[in-house]
């Protein structure tokens, strides 16, 4: 071995410094800071040119009246948009029995007084499909931060109580590794997750349901993360 090359350190320590190896968890819970639901329009006529427009006026009027509820939506995004062809069940030729349209918009808002009744005047709507809603928390929200630091707070109390345990204290950190802070409901429903679906077929405008009462859902956010520590060699 050349001089200026030096061995390589084990991750078991030595007997002068010896190395303790815990894992800090946290677990935080907290209310939602924003919902987001799926709308689904959908239209239908004897030939494109009809499916193109019903679906054009009913996306017009659902985009109108998301806007009309000002600041409490904070986000409104259209996805998947499609004109499908109806082919006829009987027959040889490719003749055309009528054309399906779709459009997927999804909205985000943060303001959950108002979200039972934007979802009920949405689900009234004819051939509207709203799906939702699904609670979560910004991504910078300060609970990730809490639930990070209550794991590293727990993973040094850990090595302590095993230091004091051998009668004798930590020395150093040698390493700190973040294992992820999740939360299972970030962009959508974890697999499984109980959400409302409500499918229009009708509306009336003089018969609007009452808005739904929907209670927010309260989110849970984990931390992990592993450390290494030195401590004084303890007397056995």
């Amino acid at each position: 071995m050349t001089p200026d090359r030096q061995p390589p350190a084990t991750p078991y320590g030595t007997p002068q410094a010896p190395r303790i190896a815990v894992r800090g968890e946290a677990r935080v819970e907290a209310d939602p800071e924003i919902a987001r639901i799926g709308i689904t329009l959908s239209a239908r006529g004897t030939d494109r040119g009809d499916a193109l427009a019903h679906l054009t006026r009913r996306n017009t009027t659902t985009l109108d009246l998301v806007k009309s509820y000002g600041d409490a939506v904070e986000k409104t995004e259209t996805g998947a948009f499609s004109i499908t062809p109806e082919l006829t069940r009987h027959g040889r030729t490719e003749r055309v029995r009528a054309y399906h349209g779709r459009v997927h918009i999804t909205v985000e808002l943060s303001d959950f007084t108002a979200l039972g009744e934007l979802t009920t005047r949405l689900a009234d709507q004819e051939l509207t499909r709203v799906d939702g809603p699904w609670w979560s928390l910004r991504p910078d929200s300060p609970i990730h931060r809490t639930a990070r630091t209550q794991a590293v707070h727990e993973a040094v109390q850990r090595a302590r109580e095993y230091a004091e345990a051998l009668g004798t204290r930590l020395a150093a950190l040698v390493e700190l590794a973040d294992t992820g802070a999740e939360d299972p409901d970030r962009y959508g429903p974890p697999p499984g997750a109980p959400q409302m679906r409500v499918a229009a077929y009708t509306g009336a405008p003089d018969d609007t349901p009452a808005p739904l009462d929907l209670e927010p859902e309260r989110q849970t956010v984990y931390a992990h993360v592993n450390a290494r520590f030195t401590m004084h060699p303890p007397e056995l």
